[in-house]
C-alpha cells in the first residue's frame, strides 16, 4: 500500500494491546537488538504471517551474536537487512533513502559498483547496458561470473537479503536487477556489502556475448554512486513535471508508460494530465498501460479504472489489522512518522483476536466511483514482479473486473496479503541505522496462494530479445489489442 494517511483521527489514550514488557534489561552491547525485538513483536502486523515465533526469536538471537562479534556498521547493516528480509514483508527493510547522511555516505557511496545495467532472467545475469567506454560487453550478453564468483552463486547469496512478500522470489530478482530505475540500486548495495570492492579497483567479468560460441573476459573499473547515477532513467517524482509518458501509435493504440506512482511530494496535477489523455481515446484501437518498472505509490490506477468502468467498482473485502491501539511510551522516542495519529488509533481499532485490533474506518470507502466520460477502448496492462504495492492491487482489480488483459510476468506482492498503509521509521539508538516498519496488515478473506497475480498472457523478454532490442511483451500487447 502507499504511504499515505489511512485514518484521519485518533481518540484518547488507551492501554496497549497484548504488548510485552519494553526494553527490559537492556545493555549497551545489545541495546539496538533488544529494541528491535520489542518493536517488531509489539507493532509489526505481519511478523508471523510467514515466520514462526520460534524462528523469529532464533534469528534475533543470531543477530545479537553478530551485532556484538562484528560491531562495524557494514556488518550490522547487512545482518539487520537479513533478519528483516526473513519476515518476508516487502515493506520491512533498512531503507537506503532514510539513513542519516554519515551512514548513507559510508554504506552507499563507496567505489564498489559494477558499471553494468542488467536483468536477472531466471539465474542468468543478462546485460541491458554497458556503462564503461572501451570495454566490450554488448547488450544481451550473459554474465557467468564476477571476479570468479558464478553469477548464480551471487544470486543465491543475495536473495535472502532482499525484501519481498512471502515466497515471491520474482520480486527479489527484480530488485536485484539494476536497470537504472532507482537512484540507489539494491544489487549495488548488497553485492558491495557482501563481497566488498574488487582488488585493484577492477572487476573481472566472465561472459558469453550474443551470437558467439565462446566465453570471454573483460576488466571493468569499479565505480561509485555518483558515477552510477549518471545512468538513472527514472524521472524525479519530486519534480513538478510529468513523470509518465504518453504516445499514440500509428496503429491507433496509445501507450501509457508509468514507471512510478510515488507522487506524494509533487505539485504536478497528474489527475488532470491523465484525464486529458484518456479523453483523447475516442476512436482509438486500445490502451496499453506499461507498469513493468512500477513498484507502487499512490493509487493512480484508480483514475484509469474509474474512466473505463461503466459502474462503481467495489474493492475486495480485506481485514485491516494492527497490533496495537496505542504505542507504548517507552518506544515512542524511537518512532518517527509523518502522521502522529498512527501512534494512537483510539476507538477506530477494535479487538479482533488475541493478537490483533481491526481498523473499522479509513479515508478510503472501498469504492472506486465512475467519473467523467466513459472510455470504451480495450486495455492491456504490462506487468512484472516489480508490481508489489499499489500496482499489485491495481493488477488484481484489473483481473477481477475484466477491464483489461494482464500481459507479462507474475506481479510482486502476495495474494495472502501485504503490510503497509501507515509506517514508522525506526532509528536504532546505538548504531543509528533506520528501518521501515509497516503498521497495517491486509489479510484477505479465505485461503490464498503464496504468490503474486498471474498475468492472463504470460510472456517475457529473453536474452536474445534484449540483444536485438526487441520488446516481446509490448509486441504481444499490441497484437492482442488489434485482434479485438
Amino acid at each position: 500500500m502507499q504511504r499515505r494517511q489511512f485514518l484521519t483521527s485518533a481518540a484518547a489514550t488507551s492501554a496497549a494491546f497484548a504488548s510485552p514488557a519494553i526494553l527490559r534489561g537492556a545493555t549497551r552491547n545489545n541495546e539496538d537488538v533488544r529494541l528491535l525485538g520489542e518493536v517488531l513483536r509489539t507493532l509489526h502486523p505481519g511478523l508471523h504471517r510467514y515466520l514462526s515465533p520460534s524462528a523469529f526469536e532464533a534469528g534475533l538471537a543470531t543477530l545479537d551474536r553478530q551485532w556484538q562479534a562484528a560491531p562495524d556498521l557494514e556488518t550490522r547493516f547487512t545482518s539487520l537487512t537479513g533478519l528483516l528480509a526473513a519476515i518476508r514483508c516487502g515493506h520491512s527493510y533498512p531503507s537506503f533513502y532514510n539513513q542519516k547522511r554519515p551512514i548513507a555516505d559510508r554504506l552507499f557511496s563507496r567505489k564498489d559498483r559494477l558499471p553494468v545495467a542488467f536483468r536477472w532472467i531466471g539465474s542468468q545475469m543478462v546485460v541491458t547496458e554497458n556503462q564503461t567506454d572501451g570495454a566490450w560487453l554488448p547488450k544481451g550478453s550473459v554474465i557467468k561470473a564476477i571476479d570468479g564468483v558464478p553469477s548464480a552463486a551471487i544470486l543465491s547469496r543475495l536473495l535472502p537479503l532482499v525484501r519481498a512478500d512471502g515466497s515471491n522470489d520474482g520480486k527479489r530478482r527484480a530488485l536485484l536487477s539494476p536497470t537504472g530505475a532507482d537512484e540507489i540500486e539494491t544489487f549495488d548495495v548488497l553485492r558491495g556489502l557482501v563481497y566488498g570492492a574488487p582488488k585493484n579497483g577492477q572487476f573481472n567479468v566472465h561472459f558469453r556475448a550474443p551470437g558467439t560460441s565462446r566465453d570471454a573476459w573483460v576488466d571493468m573499473p569499479a565505480v561509485d554512486l555518483a558515477a552510477r547515477k549518471k545512468y538513472i532513467r527514472a524521472l524525479d517524482p519530486r519534480s513538478n513535471e510529468p513523470i509518465w509518458q504518453w504516445q499514440m501509435g500509428e496503429d491507433g493504440i496509445a501507450l501509457l508508460t508509468m514507471p512510478g506512482w510515488a507522487v506524494y511530494n509533487s505539485k504536478w496535477d497528474w489527475q488532470s494530465w491523465l484525464d486529458e489523455r484518456l479523453d483523447s481515446l475516442t476512436g482509438a484501437k486500445g490502451l496499453i498501460v506499461d507498469l513493468r518498472e512500477n513498484e507502487g505509490g499512490n493509487d493512480c490506477g484508480d483514475v484509469i479504472l474509474a474512466r473505463l468502468s461503466s459502474s462503481d467498482i467495489i474493492r475486495p473485502e480485506t481485514a485491516r489489522l494492527v497490533r496495537y491501539r496505542e504505542t507504548p511510551a517507552a518506544l515512542d522516542p524511537y518512532l518517527d512518522t509523518w502522521d502522529n495519529s498512527f501512534r494512537n488509533w483510539g476507538d477506530v481499532a477494535v479487538p479482533y483476536s488475541s493478537r490483533f485490533f481491526r481498523l473499522t474506518r479509513s479515508d478510503d470507502s472501498g469504492v472506486i466511483a465512475t467519473r467523467g466520460q466513459n472510455v470504451r477502448v480495450p486495455m492491456a496492462v504490462l506487468t512484472s514482479p516489480q508490481n508489489s504495492s499499489a500496482t499489485f492491487q491495481f493488477a488484481g482489480l484489473v483481473k477481477a473486473t475484466g477491464l483489461g488483459t494482464l500481459i507479462g510476468e507474475p506481479t510482486g506482492g502476495n495474494r495472502r496479503g501485504i503490510n503497509g498503509g501507515a509506517f514508522f521509521f525506526v532509528r536504532l539508538p546505538e548504531s543509528g541505522i533506520e528501518f521501515d516498519l509497516p503498521l497495517i496488515g491486509y489479510f484477505p478473506e479465505g485461503q490464498q496462494p503464496d504468490a503474486g497475480i498471474e498475468p492472463d498472457i504470460h510472456v517475457s523478454n529473453s536474452a536474445a530479445d534484449i540483444a536485438a532490442g526487441r520488446d516481446r511483451v509490448l509486441e504481444t500487447a499490441r497484437t492482442v489489442l488489434l485482434r479485438r
